[in-house]
């Protein structure tokens, strides 16, 4: 049958348009498919920063930019912060979960890894809540500090027991039980290891893996595979059981933090 009788010429190029417009969206549906698996590995943790753009994350961009596939805090001298600033993501209030990334922090540098945190409605990308701290003389990295609330639960290399305070319902009774930066109403029931020792196990001005597991009220943050502090958070009035994450860049001197692999687990 000669089918050059039978259809016209432009039903011909309609057939043909047709046919390429099909093989476009297999390909396209392919290559979302391939995204989706490469951004999944095998343990179940999904990237949720793409090494490319700040898609999926607010925060101000005086501060936050992507650098060589890193997210990157950056403060300059002529832009010195007056309240800590935070990168925030937007795509969920994870409860029960883990985060695995890397950092690489300058000397100067203050920052921590926020989460189960709230927003602050009178600071724009600030954020209250707990916090993985990591600074760059590492004082603090690997402790659990809650941004703007109850200060200081576990330093590093402590395992603790958090309650409430007294009277919580009294006007200032929160604040009140804040002293030299820590939480007053906790319990330090078990060592993890010397402070200084456990630092030596991490490393300046280079990369790190921060591992934080997030499971009811337990808190456990680890750096390089080391657990560094342990809350058992038993603070029903105080505790937050989901919230935001986020990376900070705290009021201080000029500082750059660098995170990358940031691969997200619910649990």
């Amino acid at each position: 049958m000669n089918l050059k009788r039978i259809f016209k010429p432009h039903i011909l190029v309609l057939f043909a348009i047709v046919g390429l417009q099909s093989c476009k969206e297999k390909k396209e549906n392919k290559s979302q498919e391939e995204v989706a698996v490469a951004t999944t590995d095998q343990d179940g943790f999904v990237q949720i920063f793409d090494g490319k753009t700040l898609d999926n994350w607010e925060g101000d961009p005086n501060y936050w930019k992507v650098e060589n596939g890193n997210l990157v805090g950056e403060v300059t001298p002529t832009t010195l912060l007056k309240n800590n600033t935070f990168i925030i993501w937007k795509d969920g209030q994870p409860s029960d979960f883990e985060l695995k990334l890397e950092f690489r922090i300058a000397e100067a540098g203050n920052s921590g890894i926020n989460y189960r945190s709230e927003k602050i409605d009178t600071i724009p990308y600030a954020l209250r809540g707990y916090q993985a701290d990591i600074d760059g003389k590492i004082r603090y990295t690997g402790q659990n500090y809650e941004e703007k609330k109850r200060a200081t639960l576990a330093y590093r290399g402590e395992k603790a027991i958090i309650t409430s305070q007294e009277n919580p319902d009294a006007p200032g009774s929160l604040r009140a039980n804040v002293a030299n930066n820590a939480w007053q109403s906790r319990e330090v029931i078990e060592s993890l290891g010397d402070s200084d020792e456990l630092k030596t196990k991490i490393k300046s001005e280079d990369w790190n893996e921060a591992h934080l597991i997030i499971k009811g009220n337990k808190l456990q943050h680890y750096i390089n595979g080391i657990l560094m502090s342990e809350v058992i958070d038993d603070d029903t009035v105080n505790r937050k059981s989901a919230g935001y994450l986020g990376v900070q860049v705290h009021v201080g001197p000029p500082m750059k933090v660098e995170y990358r692999n940031i691969r997200l687990k619910n649990l």
